[in-house]
């Protein structure tokens, strides 16, 4: 479906929530809100391809509706591998059910309604967080990033797609612009974008690019690169130490 979540001038202002509302439209809200959003997907493809054995176990946390999972399993039809997908939206985790099931998935794609941050993570070789930190207090980052390293293989991944800030204001006031231009291209209103602006206000906290890698130095991870920017949307790989 369309999204027209915003659509209505005269609708009262409401933080934003993983409605059942929003998992109607999120696939489209996706594509058309975040710049090469079906690009940084496949860029994951490749890293996982690159970097994970056959038959391992691979997470998605904040998977919505399981976009990502899929789209890498097609990807990757070879690999073998088995994909856990958690989100804390009863909604989203019962569309991506669906969309497993109609993609004949449903022996590689497994969807759990759980809290991510106390979610028990066995031995993966890889995370995916995709738009999915920024939605997390900037307190419990650093705890979350700390439980996720000590969770992975020796020699596993961390995927981390996000929306950034830039330190300049007048870098940052630019970027915003351009983002801006882009949702007018999707086809977005000066009232959508608007509205859409006020209700992520204070849900949605960005990290800037330096202060996202140093959140997983610090966590433990010694290998992160950026593989990914458009203005203020980044990628990140981080990969766990091999054990000595």
């Amino acid at each position: 479906m369309k999204d027209t979540l915003f659509i209505d001038p005269a609708a009262p202002p409401e933080d934003f929530q993983f409605s059942t509302k929003v998992a109607e439209v999120f696939d489209d809200m996706l594509e058309r809100s975040v710049p090469f959003y079906k690009e940084t997907m496949a860029m994951a493809a490749s890293l996982l391809a690159t970097f994970v054995a056959p038959h391992e176990i691979v997470y998605d946390l904040g998977c919505s509706t399981g976009a990502t999972m899929i789209e890498i399993a097609r990807r990757l039809p070879n690999r073998d591998l088995h994909f856990i997908g958690v989100d804390s939206s009863a909604a989203m985790v019962e569309k991506a059910t669906l969309k497993a099931e109609i993609y004949s998935k449903t022996k590689q794609l497994h969807f759990v309604q759980a809290d991510i941050l106390n979610f028990p993570l066995h031995e993966p070789a890889a995370i995916i967080l995709h738009y999915t930190l920024q939605f997390i207090r900037p307190l419990q980052r650093p705890d979350f990033i700390r439980h996720l390293h000590a969770a992975l293989k020796p020699g596993g991944l961390l995927l981390v797609c996000e929306k950034t800030i830039s330190h300049d204001p007048g870098f940052n006031r630019t970027f915003i612009g351009y983002y801006l231009d882009f949702k007018r291209q999707q086809g977005y209103s000066e009232i959508e974008i608007a509205k859409k602006r006020e209700a992520l206000e204070n849900v949605l906290v960005p990290f800037s690019s330096s202060e996202t890698v140093e959140l997983l130095q610090r966590a433990g991870f010694d290998h992160v690169e950026q593989f990914f920017q458009w203005f203020n949307f980044s990628g990140f790989v981080a990969r766990k130490s091999e054990a000595i």
